[in-house]
């Protein structure tokens, strides 16, 4: 079935600004149902449905459950919206996950069945990499191509140093426009480390992580305390940044933080 131009822009729109959203699509119905095969809907983070349409109350608990759901863990589902003959004959309960479907009960005088396929559509996380130190460059390659959209923070002078990437900022400023589920490294090595800590402290991020020693991460530290900076907003610094591999180079240690921001991503979707 064609899909109207406006769920089309819509979710292009979403994309565009890194927004998650679920796109629920039914796949199959039987008897009657109050939408048919085909049908999708857009629906966000906090379950509101935006665009589209799978029905009415018969599937939207269910539905909507499933989106919440998926968005949390990444993970794709397909819900059977079923009668309650439908249900027993099949030995299942309302609720119950049996080979990957989830079953839920259809209270609506219709007593139709309803497949409906749940798919989480989640943004390229976002790496903000402050400065220009052989690190730093190391770690906006093997970053974009383990999926992250990489921004560069950095002296224009100093750009030239990168291969590929995806936006470029003149200065260790971390742009206004990040939000909660950024990845922030401070690679600057010597060159702003204080400016560009600083700066990466006040803005929002789900990972923060400053590439030295402790102890130099310490006296930094300090010294943004003494400069008015609250202790509490420096308590969720990975420092030193990355996983504890015993990285020397520069590539091993971009290594190691790429796999601790993979970790830190990735929880909650593991698999047995």
């Amino acid at each position: 079935m064609p899909q109207p131009a406006d769920i089309l822009d819509l979710m292009n729109d979403y994309k565009s600004k890194g927004e998650p959203f679920a796109l629920a699509t039914v796949v199959r119905t039987v008897s009657v149902t109050a939408a048919k095969a085909g049908a999708k809907a857009v629906i966000l983070s906090d379950g509101s449905i935006t665009e589209g349409w799978i029905g009415g109350g018969c599937a939207r608990g269910a539905v909507l459950k499933a989106a919440r759901e998926a968005l949390a863990d990444g993970q794709s589902r397909l819900v059977s919206i079923q009668p309650d003959d439908q249900l027993s004959e099949h030995q299942v309960k309302a609720g119950e996950v049996r080979e990957g479907v989830i079953y839920a009960k259809n209270m609506c005088p219709s007593q139709g069945t309803m497949d409906v396929f749940v798919e989480p559509v989640l943004p390229r996380p976002n790496l903000l990499i402050c400065g220009a130190s052989p690190v730093a460059v190391a770690l906006a390659d093997l970053a974009r191509r383990m999926g992250f959209f990489v921004t560069i923070c950095a002296p224009s002078a100093d750009h030239a140093s990168f291969g590929e990437t995806d936006r470029l900022i003149d200065g260790y400023a971390v742009p206004a426009d990040g939000s909660e589920r950024d990845y922030v490294v401070i690679a600057t090595q010597g060159r702003g480390d204080s400016v560009a800590l600083k700066a990466a402290v006040q803005a929002p991020s789900k990972y923060l992580a400053f590439v030295g020693s402790r102890k130099k991460a310490a006296a930094l530290k300090a010294d943004l305390v003494e400069s008015g900076i609250p202790p509490a907003q420096l308590e969720t610094i990975h420092a030193p940044a990355g996983l504890d591999l015993g990285a020397i180079t520069p590539d091993e240690i971009a290594f190691s933080i790429v796999a601790e921001m993979i970790e830190i991503r990735r929880r909650g979707q593991r698999t047995l």
